[in-house]
């Protein structure tokens, strides 16, 4: 399947729900990709292609960053490492915290298990803002290694996350942009 037929299947398949979770929000629910396996393997092969040859590890971001980043972690032959929120991981752990519109929040990950000098994949299925793959791209330079690439399902372009994520002098990778 070619990108542009990728593109296009998605867009037929994600429902957009409008004023959900609050009015002003046109909530993509990506939940009916899953309804067909075919197109799953599509997005999986289309975010792998990205990477491969290109990163050690792959870390998702709770929790939806797991629904295709362990997926994208198997075809890349690397290991899946969770990015949590807290309070969710045993110890020994490394914390990042960031802001929310309202408020703040703070996001983990087990110590020990990215290496000095690995180069990360930092996926989630949806930036927005980029607040939270801000923190979690912290969290890896922790522990010493590099955010070498990001990746998305969805890139919500007005709101800036890809800017926000400039420091990083990672590419940012989304099959769909709005």
């Amino acid at each position: 399947m070619t990108k542009s037929e990728l593109i296009h299947q998605l867009e037929n398949t994600i429902e957009n729900i409008p004023d959900f979770p609050k009015p002003g929000i046109q909530f993509k629910d990506i939940t009916p990709i899953f309804l067909n396996p075919k197109l799953y393997e599509e997005v999986i092969a289309n975010l792998a292609d990205f990477s491969r040859g290109k990163v050690d590890a792959v870390c998702g971001i709770e929790s939806r960053g797991y629904l295709f980043g362990i997926a994208i972690a198997v075809a890349l032959e690397v290991p899946f490492i969770l990015i949590r929120k807290k309070g969710k991981l045993p110890p020994p752990f490394v914390g990042e915290k960031y802001d929310l519109e309202y408020g703040s929040a703070e996001i983990e990950m087990r110590t020990g298990q990215i290496k000095p000098g690995q180069r990360i994949l930092v996926h989630d299925d949806l930036l927005a803002t980029g607040g939270t793959t801000e923190a979690a791209a912290k969290l890896v330079e922790k522990q010493g290694a590099k955010v070498s690439q990001f990746s998305f399902l969805i890139g919500l372009k007005d709101l800036d996350g890809e800017k926000r994520l400039q420091q990083f002098n990672a590419p940012v990778h989304s099959i769909l942009e709005y």
